[in-house]
């Protein structure tokens, strides 16, 4: 399989742009020393993008959906681990669409 010259110039122009914005929140925030209220904002940004990007499929997902999110909450409370509460939330997420 070939990989026509335009896809591949796409590819990595797009790479290259996702690589821009990354780095340059890093090159920024090297040379700015934020402050007490930005620092407490920016340490809330990946628990609320992830809670925006799940939110509206444990809504379409109905009561298994919303027993799953709660599987998740309750064992990354009781344990303080990411993977295992995720673990957890997809097992009875999966177990509760079955019994449906």
């Amino acid at each position: 399989m070939t990989l026509d010259p335009v896809t591949l110039a796409a590819i990595l122009g797009m790479a290259l742009a996702t690589f821009a914005c990354r780095a340059s929140g890093y090159v920024v925030l090297r040379r700015v020393q934020p402050g007490p209220f930005l620092r407490a904002f920016l340490g809330h940004v990946p628990g609320t993008l992830f809670v925006a990007f799940a939110a509206p499929a444990v809504v379409r997902e109905g009561w298994p959906g919303f027993v799953g999110a709660a599987a998740t909450l309750i064992v990354m409370r009781a344990t303080g681990s990411t993977p295992a509460s995720l673990l957890a939330g997809v097992a009875v997420f999966w177990l509760a669409r079955t019994l449906a």
